[in-house]
């Protein structure tokens, strides 16, 4: 065992080379990284289109679990081909059983995957859903500004995938209904005494209401106090 004080800093023989592995070995490292990566496209085949497109819950922990046996196998002389070679066939059995299962039981699919939840209806934040959500309101509105959405009352529906992705759909030009702005210099506005007659969207679940000048109220849906101004603009995408 090493002490601190028998470490030299920046000495190069140490920082490139091993005094335990002959010059050889830098030989085998190259032939376990060609024979660990044909395993891997391999594997990539197996999966096909999915593992390289947006990934599930599921195909991920397959990439944390090939990407440690893979690296091992490459580097470390005490780790034999054969054993990861295991690993990779093991994985691969599990990726096709489970995916068949998926496809024959939708409650396990939910279970393992994760189900399409939807976060916005009508305009209007789906407040118990979305609080189940490991979501942020900043995330949910910097995902609808990402597809030109000025206010929730142009979104007819928006869901969050099992992939995590947000899908959206809109209403046609001249549909869209009065809703909260999400503009993040907007949302710093909010306040609970409205200075102006007319519709105000609670910044929370973005439900819209008729509110005098200089009144106060609780939102019906979600009990917050916070309101803004209700836009109308219609969205140009």
């Amino acid at each position: 065992m090493l002490l601190a004080a028998d470490i030299q800093p920046f000495d190069w023989q140490r920082m490139l080379w091993s005094d335990d592995a002959p010059v050889l070995f830098l030989l085998e490292v190259v032939v376990r990284c060609v024979l660990t990566y044909f395993m891997l496209l391999g594997m990539l085949r197996i999966t096909g289109r999915r593992g390289v497109r947006q990934l599930s819950i599921f195909e991920l922990s397959i990439i944390l679990a090939l990407g440690s046996a893979a690296g091992d196998t490459m580097l470390y002389h005490d780790t034999p081909l054969l054993h990861a070679l295991v690993v990779f066939v093991m994985v691969a059995m599990l990726y096709v059983a489970f995916n068949r299962a998926t496809e024959k039981l939708p409650r396990f699919s939910d279970w393992l995957e994760g189900a399409p939840v939807l976060l916005v209806d009508e305009g209007r934040i789906c407040i118990g859903a979305f609080r189940k959500q490991n979501l942020t309101q900043k995330e949910l509105f910097g995902e609808l500004r990402q597809v030109q959405v000025e206010h929730l009352g142009q979104v007819r529906r928006a869901y969050i995938e099992a992939t995590g992705h947000t899908s959206v759909y809109f209403y046609e030009n001249g549909e869209a209904h009065p809703g909260l702005p999400i503009w993040p210099e907007r949302l710093e506005q909010k306040r609970r005494r409205v200075e102006e007659a007319g519709s105000y969207a609670c910044t929370t679940c973005g439900h819209v209401l008729e509110l005098p000048r200089g009144g106060t109220a609780r939102c019906p849906e979600c009990q917050e106090d916070q309101w803004l101004p209700a836009c109308e603009a219609n969205r140009v995408g």
